[in-house]
């Protein structure tokens, strides 16, 4: 493991932990990365000994390059040297009450310290100090998991995710993320300590599930999820569009298997997390407005609109934020079935206007979620949706080179409308900008002031005879 040691900050490292004889190991996650060949910046030092007093000495040795941040409460030290991050924490043990995710802590042993890590990929040491530099450390079979790409906790799985339920989203994530499969006991004993994700604070879960969503297949984690019973209790919701009903031999498709399949499609073309998150909620109001129609089948009207208004409640209960991220996704999921249907019917400039107006600089996100939307198994209607698609993003291309109406503002402001016609604030405002807006939307006149000016002395006119 020598080779993995090439940085010149483990010389640092070791130098520093032999003049304080502290035995020092790099743990972890970084271990874990370097032996996939995977990137990482990020470094955990275990000592015997303390944490602490390793990275005060390495932070002076490292000089004026390297910030140091101390955690006294927490008995750990970080120090960020360029684009490296050095975390330290003397080795430990850990006792839990069942209440609380919390541990009881004590100094430990490196072997202590191994045993208290989630999965045996994460329990990997390489020594750095000078008696046992660049040798690994793997007591759970650690390398032999890597291989046979499997999740696996050190100890017994079912004391491992009660004493922590956390660990149950971070091996579903791990997963999700790498490409592993979840060892069998190890699965089973996340189904029945489901329960227990309770006690975990809804930031973390939040922060774990973003993890998920941006794996590169995220419904591997998702079906995790529903399958060991934990998506019912963290985001029911979700959970809610799963299952199929039928009545007189008709019936509508899986929401939940469909959501995944737009996920994946949308993971497939971004890794905006905001716009994962709109495939995710696009059809979440469905449940609640499923309706059977006799002789024609089911029907989700209004699911478009429902599903906005849902969207800041489900941000809330799950501690996502509420600021423009939300209010993006609410404008996604309410617009997601325009650009459908002008892909099944003529597409006029007035019907692209209005979604270009509507979307503003979130029309390419739009039409990316609407692609992503088209999960029929017919080859023919894909490749006539794909073909109307790749048409109202030619049209689309053409109106804003002529229209110019991306985050719209009227030629004409409000004011002056009061002032033009000695109006005060009131009804008849908001009639006149509303009359101007379609207007430019329909293309009756062009989307500039004289043309503007000349509509609303008209459209006045107009209201005053009546």
């Amino acid at each position: 493991m020598y080779s993995f040691l090439n940085q010149h900050i483990f010389k640092l490292i070791s130098e520093c932990a032999d003049e304080l004889h502290v035995e020092a190991y790099v743990i972890g996650g970084y271990v874990r990365d370097v032996i996939m060949k995977r990137p990482t910046k990020d470094i955990d030092v275990v000592t015997v000994g303390k944490g602490i007093d390793l990275a005060k000495r390495l932070h002076q040795k490292l000089g004026k390059e390297a910030h140091l941040s101390v955690f006294k409460n927490f008995g750990t030290a970080q120090i960020k040297c360029g684009d490296l991050d050095v975390e330290f924490v003397g080795a430990r043990k850990e006792s839990y009450d069942r209440n609380s995710r919390k541990p009881v802590v004590e100094d430990g042993t490196l072997q202590d310290d191994q045993n208290r890590r989630d999965f045996t990929i994460n329990a990997l040491a390489i020594g750095l100090s000078k008696n046992n530099y660049g040798q690994l450390l793997d007591s759970f079979g650690g390398v032999n998991d890597i291989e046979n790409k499997i999740i696996r906790t050190p100890l017994e799985p079912g004391i491992t995710y009660s004493d922590d339920p956390l660990r149950m989203m971070r091996a579903i994530r791990f997963s999700s993320q790498l490409g592993f499969s979840i060892e069998e006991k190890s699965l089973a004993a996340i189904t029945e300590n489901k329960e227990r994700i309770k006690i975990v604070s809804k930031e973390r879960i939040a922060d774990e599930l973003n993890k998920i969503i941006l794996s590169p297949i995220p419904s591997v984690g998702f079906k995790l999820l529903f399958d060991t019973g934990l998506l019912p209790i963290i985001f029911p919701e979700m959970a809610k569009l799963h299952g199929v009903d039928t009545i007189n031999g008709l019936s509508h498709k899986d929401n939940f298997y469909h959501t995944l399949e737009v996920l994946d499609n949308v993971a497939r073309k971004s890794d905006n997390l905001w716009l994962r998150w709109s495939a995710i909620l696009h059809d979440i109001a469905k449940p609640a407005t499923k309706r059977f129609e006799p002789g024609h089948g089911f029907t989700f009207h209004g699911h478009e609109d429902k599903g906005a208004r849902m969207v800041p409640k489900i941000f809330a209960n799950l501690k996502l934020p509420l600021n423009e991220k939300m209010k993006y996704v609410q404008k996604l999921v309410l617009l997601h079935l325009r650009p459908i249907v002008l892909a099944k019917t003529e597409v006029t400039d007035s019907a692209v206007r209005r979604v270009l107006f509507e979307a503003g600089d979130d029309i390419d996100d739009l039409m990316a979620l609407c692609e992503a939307d088209i999960t029929t198994k017919n080859p023919n209607k894909v490749k006539r949706y794909m073909h109307n698609f790749e048409i109202v993003r030619q049209k689309l291309v053409e109106i804003e080179e002529k229209d110019r109406l991306r985050n719209w503002q009227p030629p004409v402001m409000g004011e002056e409308i009061m002032q033009m016609f000695n109006l005060s604030p009131g009804r008849e405002i908001g009639i006149l900008k509303n009359a101007l807006r379609d207007a430019i939307l329909d293309g009756i006149i062009e989307n500039n002031y004289e043309a503007a000016k000349l509509f609303l002395i008209n459209k006045h006119k107009e209201l005053m005879v009546k």
